[in-house]
């Protein structure tokens, strides 16, 4: 008998819990707190759009330490360069043995061929920009075009085209000398032209 008092007891808690609506009690305030997702989301966005801008204004102002400067051309000149190399020391192959002795001289012509053009400016000079924009070369990609002087990323957005920086090496290498100019392989010589486009405006 006892066990079915037990049984009854516990038998109408449940029956209540599973029939019962509750109600709330006293002021329901909705939920103020932002979802930490959607903050998150917006200050990775926020972060991306200050880390964007801080590149591109470096971008626009940058120029590599060792850019050649050149000056601009006082008239039209041309000529050649003999690229013929002089080792500066022993080539040698993986038992020692030498291949190529230091004082050995070679023409990298000889071997291969200059399948790409350089137009070089200074692009802080408007002129020399528009002398481009005017000539054939702006429109043949087979020709890279180098600054001397002025930034690229103004100029790539500009000219809707690839744009680098003519380093001390490339300048010395092809001992270029003043700017426009343009370097083209001629049978197994480099040939430089210097353009005179007229007094430099003020």
């Amino acid at each position: 008998m006892l066990s079915f008092y037990i049984f009854v007891f516990l038998s109408f808690p449940l029956e209540a819990r599973a029939t019962t609506k509750l109600e709330p009690v006293g002021a329901v305030y909705p939920v103020l707190e932002p979802d930490i997702r959607v903050e998150m989301k917006a200050n990775a966005a926020e972060q991306w759009e200050l880390h964007k801008k801080g590149y591109l204004e470096k971008a626009q102002k940058y120029q590599p330490d060792n850019l050649q400067k050149l000056p601009r051309a006082q008239r039209d000149h041309s000529f050649t360069v003999d690229m013929t190399y002089t080792l500066d020391r022993e080539l040698v192959n993986g038992d020692g043995k030498i291949l190529y002795p230091k004082g050995y001289q070679f023409n990298p012509l000889d071997y291969m061929n200059f399948t790409i053009g350089l137009v070089v400016i200074d692009g802080a000079d408007p002129d020399q920009v528009d002398w481009f924009k005017q000539s054939p070369y702006a429109s043949n990609h087979k020709m890279k075009l180098l600054l001397s002087g002025g930034y690229a990323q103004s100029l790539i957005q500009e000219l809707d085209r690839a744009v680098f920086y003519l380093d001390k090496e490339v300048a010395g290498r092809f001992k270029l000398a003043a700017v426009p100019c343009v370097v083209v392989q001629q049978n197994k010589h480099i040939q430089v032209t210097e353009f005179f486009i007229g007094e430099k405006m003020e």
